[in-house]
């Protein structure tokens, strides 16, 4: 019988976000396949873990997944672990699993902390809907041109950026996009964990000193539609008018005002509020 691929998450930062089954399946696993072997030791060595790694890596992938896929066929059960929160997101680790499905083999998430979404949820922009790019490309006139073929999108906006680039990338997204509402989570989880929060262009004011742009960087910017209408334009019947249209279309109350807040640029408490105050205009 072949072995097991685990696709395991490990701490973006605080040591106490593993899991307990991440550790398990770290201790029980023939293998585990590293980014970086010290940086993972460090890890295994604070749990008392003892499994011998192995590199893999964005320069040796295309060899190592044959070389894995091969353990596993032969009954060895491997773990994929990348320096920092989810392998496979902005991370190698896609060519290991693609091959191992190729090859009937068991592929096993072991899901914990990701970056993206520590970041999302405590950014307070739209959550509901999100895209996700990576990194952008380091370059002005590239990176211009993804942000060009994102700006339409209605959906929040989450990117990984290197503090070195982050002014720059910054000043490129409000020339792309306009100056929309932005969050940068800063050093996620760790001592210095930090949110800055604002319009892109308060936020190149502030990471345009190299002394604020330090550390792991998480950019979210809000998307095309919550940001088209200006949210004082929007009154309490528009909105009800349009959440009355969607119930009539089948949609249930919940569904209706959060389909109807985001095509009107509102967030869904303000919209809450709004659908509060107008019911409570009708009810006197």
């Amino acid at each position: 019988m072949p072995g097991t691929l685990y696709i395991v998450a490990t701490p973006i930062g605080n040591l106490e976000d593993i899991t307990q089954r991440a550790l398990r399946v770290l201790r029980e696993v023939d293998l585990i396949a590293c980014e970086d072997t010290r940086h993972t030791r460090k890890l295994l060595n604070h749990f008392g873990i003892e499994t011998k790694t192995i590199s893999y890596h964005e320069h040796n992938e295309r060899e190592r997944a044959a070389e894995l896929c091969a353990l596993l066929e032969s009954g060895k059960s491997v773990a994929i672990v990348s320096d920092a929160g989810t392998p496979l997101i902005s991370d190698p680790g896609f060519r290991v699993v693609n091959l191992a499905i190729e090859k009937a083999i068991v592929v096993v998430p072991v899901p914990g902390a990701s970056a993206l979404v520590a970041a999302l949820s405590a950014s307070d922009l739209p959550s509901d809907q999100f895209f996700f790019a990576g990194f952008l490309p380091p370059r002005n006139n590239a990176r211009s041109a993804v942000l060009e073929k994102l700006r339409s999108i209605d959906a929040t906006l989450i990117f990984y950026e290197a503090p070195h680039r982050i002014a720059a990338t910054l000043r490129d997204a409000l020339a792309v996009l306009g100056d929309r509402e932005a969050v940068i989570g800063r050093e996620l989880t760790k001592l210095h964990e930090e949110f800055v929060r604002g319009k892109l262009s308060n936020l190149i004011e502030r990471f345009s000193e190299v002394k604020n742009a330090r550390g792991e960087m998480v950019l979210l910017i809000a998307g095309a539609q919550t940001t088209a209408p200006d949210q004082q334009n929007v009154s309490s019947t528009q909105l009800a008018e349009r959440v009355s249209e969607l119930e009539n279309d089948g949609l249930d109350s919940k569904a209706a005002l959060k389909k109807a807040a985001r095509e009107l640029g509102l967030k869904r408490d303000e919209a809450y509020r709004m659908m509060l105050t107008q019911k409570n205009r009708r009810s006197r």
